[in-house]
């Protein structure tokens, strides 16, 4: 892939929309990535129940 090819795919994706399901997915897996740098027995399964019982809440 030539460099402009890259560029042009780049600013594209810049402007690309995020639905609210995908929002909520890369929210989820950051909040991941940094707890298991903290605590490696965070998984997956125990963010999305955090994030689920903190919906309710609300």
């Amino acid at each position: 892939m030539a460099d402009q090819d890259f560029e042009n795919l780049v600013k594209r994706a810049r402007h690309a929309p995020f639905t609210a399901e995908q929002r909520e997915a890369q929210r989820r897996s950051f909040a991941f990535g940094n707890a298991s740098l903290d605590n490696p027995d965070v998984t997956c399964a125990l963010v999305d129940q955090a994030a689920e019982a903190l919906e309710k809440g609300r």
